[in-house]
């Protein structure tokens, strides 16, 4: 109970501009990587908030988000190509960093990609990394958004894309104040 209530004062005062916080740090963390996961990881080594630095991602289960309406135009699939969800908490340490919704077409992965993002805790950028994809931004927003937890500090909205150009996946993410801990 008083974590969540230094969590919340925490996050109250970062919101409330009382507390300078790095996150044009973390915003230009963020923005340097292809991967969010490997801008957490990242970020998670250089401020110290666990050892090892390692990113997990655990599964949210009985809160999926629904499919954006411009799901399909982003994707360029129709229903039936079949588009695959992953809702995870990212975690380095007992920190949980980011909530992210990930929405992405099973038939650009491998097998054992698709294996991976269903039997383990190895996040999506990490699962598919050897297919070299780029991210482009579509929204970024400082504090809460529709979908984010209370504890967001900051969400953005992106489509990843393989190098010939195809979509991938459309990744909502929601950074915790956790980010800042330390």
């Amino acid at each position: 109970m008083i974590r969540a209530i230094a969590g919340f004062s925490a996050l109250a005062l970062l919101l409330a501009g009382c507390v300078q916080t790095p996150m044009p740090a973390f915003e230009h963390t963020l923005a340097a990587q292809d991967s969010a996961t490997a801008a957490l990881g990242e970020w998670c080594a250089a401020r110290h908030l666990a050892e090892p630095a390692r990113i997990t991602a655990s599964p949210v289960h009985d809160a999926d988000a629904p499919p954006p309406a411009d799901l399909g135009q982003l994707l360029g699939a129709n229903p039936e190509a079949g588009i695959g969800y992953r809702h995870v908490r990212l975690s380095c340490g007992a920190l949980v960093l980011s909530e992210a919704h990930n929405w992405y077409l099973p038939g650009r992965l491998t097998p054992a990609m698709n294996a991976t993002l269903a039997t383990s805790d190895i996040p999506f950028g990490k699962a598919v990394a050897a297919l070299h994809f780029t991210r482009h931004p579509l929204d970024s927003r400082r504090g809460t958004a529709p979908g984010c937890p209370t504890q967001t500090i900051l969400s953005h909205r992106a489509l990843l894309r393989l190098p010939d150009g195809q979509p991938l996946a459309l990744v909502v993410e929601c950074y915790t104040v956790a980010n800042f801990t330390r």
